[in-house]
């Protein structure tokens, strides 16, 4: 069975037909060879990713030659198109070669010096966290020290062997690579980007350690953010627990722990959401005050204002998180035990009182306005957090991806305020809800709100929005503008402009 191979060059633009057909992912175990006019790449490794990277570099173009110690075993687990045969066999005709095994194994590879001399190695392997913290050098590294007449490149240990199957469509595009020949560097550059990705240079193989340590890391950017809102939970969870558990039991004796698992836990998820919420728009209040009272955007901001305006992301998704499971409680808490007795007392109390109905005015047109606004706010942030997911952001423009995180994530801030400030009425001015002493919940959630839209409300001023508008396109108080860029470049790659 023979098959026209694809020329790697007209592949880049061709990544919307399926990655592999059918046909070629079924081998008949034969070690066919492959049309040599294919620029040919050898693989040594037969475990899941070689085998994925050989059907992703089959369905590019190439020709690929696999290594393995028994090719009669392991050939059929290949596409029929990728020739597999012996190690020392393997690596005689391609000048590119893919080290797919983990790094105890690489002193097997020691009897092929000779015929790997002048070759390009491709280190795809990742060290796991303990053999990281063990190693005081990258699997690379080690790896050139054994092959020193070869040129070591580190590149794809960040792409899963899935990605490598279903297309970079579906996973990161990104390939980051490093190693100290540039012209190897650009050599396996044009492969990443034949097989659909994007090369990301990465510089010296001193730099692969860190390249390694990337999987390693375990959502780096939601540490902060996740501990915040934990923060946040469990201070809400406790104010309210001593509030509305607490203080009957101490006063009246009344038991009402029955609270805990649900009626707590919903008056704490809003409270957590709004909060989160308001601080994803304050860093941006802060920098622009900052912006201001310098008169320039040419000096970096303070690290942890910086740092903070690095999470908005996380912090506006968590607040998504927290207000689509106030809304799931909320829906639940009619289905509790505990809300049809209290239904079922209040009807025994009416009867008992002789009153022919409870109707509020007040209270019904409160709540259907407190309820309108809750859903108004959780699909503007629904929204929000549909945008920040990369496969959408990627298909607005600039305009349209400001819009709708800074224009409508304002619009989804008031919203959300007006919703706790429906809900809470006239409660804030009734001695009756200071329970112990304490304000009522939704008091404390107002304040960070409350500043950041009087501060948004103030940057709308002709005075302050000039200003600013002409600061942020160069203008400087002192009347020159000076483009002068940091002389450290790691303090350039963290300057933050707002």
């Amino acid at each position: 069975m023979s098959h026209q191979p694809v020329v790697a060059t007209k592949m880049s633009g061709e990544m919307d037909k399926p990655l592999i057909s059918r046909h070629l992912l079924d081998s008949d175990g034969s070690l066919a060879e492959v049309p040599s006019e294919a620029p040919k790449v050898g693989i040594l490794g037969s475990g899941d990713f070689a085998r994925s990277l050989a059907a992703r570099l089959v369905s590019s173009g190439f020709s690929v030659v696999v290594g393995s110690r028994n090719p009669k075993r392991t050939a059929g687990l290949f596409p029929s198109a990728a020739q597999v045969t012996f190690q020392a066999d393997a690596v005689e005709s391609p000048d590119v070669i893919f080290v797919a095994m983990f790094r105890e194994h690489y002193s097997s590879l020691c009897g092929l010096s000779d015929q790997l001399a002048g070759k390009i190695l491709v280190d795809v392997s990742n060290p796991t966290e303990q053999e990281h913290l063990r190693h005081h050098e990258s699997n690379a590294e080690y790896l050139a020290s054994l092959f020193p007449t070869c040129t070591v490149v580190k590149a794809f240990n960040v792409i899963s062997a899935w990605t490598l199957q279903s297309g970079p469509r579906d996973g990161n595009r990104q390939v980051p690579m490093c190693s100290d020949q540039p012209e190897a560097k650009r050599t396996v550059s044009e492969v990443v980007r034949a097989m659909g990705f994007m090369p990301v240079d990465m510089g010296s193989l001193a730099s692969a350690r860190e390249v390694e340590a990337m999987p390693l890391r375990l959502l780096p950017g939601w540490k902060v953010p996740a501990l915040l809102a934990l923060g946040l939970f469990t201070f809400f969870y406790v104010y309210n627990f001593i509030r509305d558990v607490l203080q009957p039991y101490v006063r009246d004796g009344k038991s009402k722990f029955y609270k805990l698992p649900v009626s707590v836990v919903n008056t704490t998820l809003p409270c957590v959401a709004y909060v989160l919420l308001s601080l994803v728009y304050l860093p941006g209040v802060l920098a622009a005050a900052l912006q201001l009272r310098r008169g320039t955007k040419y000096r970096r901001f303070p690290d942890w204002l910086d740092h903070w305006l690095q999470h908005r992301k996380q912090l506006g998704l968590l607040s998504f998180l927290c207000a689509a499971l106030h809304a799931l409680y909320s829906f639940c808490l009619p289905l509790g035990r505990v809300n049809r007795y209290e239904v079922v007392n209040l009807a025994i109390k009416q009867v008992l009182a002789n009153k022919s109905h409870l109707w509020i005015e007040e209270e019904v047109w409160r709540m259907e306005i407190y309820l309108s606004l809750g859903v108004l706010a959780l699909g503007t942030l629904s929204l929000l957090a549909v945008t920040s997911l990369p496969s959408i952001a990627n298909s607005l423009n600039w305009r349209e991806f400001s819009f709708v995180q800074s224009t409508l994530g304002f619009v989804a801030l008031v919203l959300s305020t007006l919703h706790t400030l429906t809900y809470g009425w006239t409660r804030a001015f009734e001695d009756s809800h200071y329970k112990f002493y304490l304000p009522p919940t939704f008091t404390l959630t107002l304040l960070v709100p409350c500043v950041v839209i009087l501060a948004k409300a103030l940057f709308l001023l002709p005075c302050f929005s000039r200003r600013l508008s002409r600061i942020r396109r160069g203008w400087e108080k002192d009347g020159a503008a000076k483009f002068m860029l940091p002389m450290d470049h790691a303090l350039a790659q963290k300057t933050s402009h707002v």
